[in-house]
C-alpha cells in the first residue's frame, strides 16, 4: 500500500500526456536545480497566468496605459 501525504491547500490535480524524452529532460533539469517537478510547474503557471490575465483587456484598467482611449467618431451634420 502506497502512502500519499496531503496535499495542505492544493486541492486538485493536473495530469498531462508528454514525451517520454521530454519528460526524462525536464526532471534532469529540475534536479539540476534542486527542485521538484511540481513545483516548477506550478511557478510557470503562476507566471504565465499573470501576463495573459484578461488578455488586451487587462491593459485598459493599468495606470499608464500606453493604449489611447477610443474615441467616438464625430458624425457629420445633415
Amino acid at each position: 500500500m502506497r502512502y500519499c501525504r496531503p496535499m495542505s491547500s492544493k486541492d486538485v490535480g493536473l495530469r498531462i500526456r508528454v514525451e517520454k524524452e521530454l519528460r526524462e529532460a525536464f526532471q534532469g533539469a529540475c534536479m539540476a536545480e534542486k527542485k521538484g517537478a511540481s513545483e516548477v510547474l506550478r511557478e510557470f503557471m503562476q507566471a504565465y497566468a499573470e501576463r495573459h490575465q484578461g488578455g488586451l483587456q487587462a491593459d485598459m484598467f493599468t495606470e499608464g496605459a500606453t493604449r489611447k482611449a477610443r474615441q467616438p467618431a464625430k458624425r457629420k451634420a445633415l
